[in-house]
């Protein structure tokens, strides 16, 4: 199999992620569809389109419906990964407007280095599951930025110590223990561990995802099968029996 050297432009690279989108509402895409959701002419489309087609990314021909390869499929979702990464970090760390984050996120998202992106999960998995960080300690920081209060260091870690103390105890005592198929929508919790082998396992693990990693429940299907989860970035899909399988902490 021959392995891919070059570097596809940000402009493509905004093609193939307009593409995947408008597929997952559509099933498919037409050029007048892409063209209106990246504002740009039909002609410019046209041009692009020619382009990934050459490069095997999109299945595309004249006026019919346009696609994306499996190996384009990969790239629009390396994209797609990225851009929602950096739009988290800077709403829910940073409390940016939404479409201020969005518009920094579609700058960054073709040149910052993987190992960034996977160093800022990290961080954000870090802040939610350290006693130090959580909601309380995003919102000392808000206050801050917008000049609200003084942030007083002693009070707050006084606060956490006791917080930290009382929800200890309180797992102790109640095995605050539930499975992700029981969680609400942007509920989250922590994996404790899974109790399913086979390719479902294996491919969490492939994602890094096991004991210590966030989940975050993101909405269920409307006859209740399947669900969709966050972890590590990743939008992912489980059947209901899949996700009863993953033993969490609920937060």
């Amino acid at each position: 199999m021959m392995v891919r050297t070059e570097k596809l432009s940000a402009s493509l690279e905004d093609y193939l992620e307009a593409i995947f989108w408008i597929a997952q509402s559509k099933g498919a895409a037409r050029a007048k569809d892409i063209a209106k959701r990246l504002c740009v002419k039909a002609s410019s489309v046209t041009g692009a389109l020619q382009s990934l087609g050459e490069k095997k990314y999109v299945n595309y021909a004249p006026y019919d419906v346009i696609t994306l390869t499996s190996e384009g499929l990969e790239v629009a979702k390396k994209v797609v990964r990225r851009h929602q990464i950096l739009k988290d970090f800077f709403v829910d760390v940073l409390g940016v407007d939404a479409d201020i984050a969005d518009e920094g996120a579609c700058s960054l998202e073709h040149s910052i280095p993987r190992t960034v992106v996977e160093r800022l999960v990290d961080f954000m998995e870090f802040m939610e599951v350290c006693p130090r960080g959580g909601k309380d300690w995003l919102k000392g920081f808000a206050d801050q930025c917008n000049a609200q209060k003084k942030h007083n260091c002693e009070k707050c870690m006084d606060a956490c110590l006791k917080k930290f103390r009382k929800e200890k105890q309180i797992m102790i005592t109640e095995e605050k223990t539930t499975t992700v198929a029981d969680l609400k929508p942007k509920q989250k919790g922590v994996v404790i561990k899974i109790n399913r082998r086979g390719a479902i396992a294996k491919r969490l693990a492939e994602m890094g995802i096991g004991r210590g990693t966030l989940v975050e429940f993101e909405r269920v299907a409307p006859l209740g099968d399947p669900i969709d989860i966050k972890v590590k970035g990743y939008h992912l899909s489980l059947r209901k029996s899949e996700a009863a399988d993953i033993i969490i902490s609920a937060k």
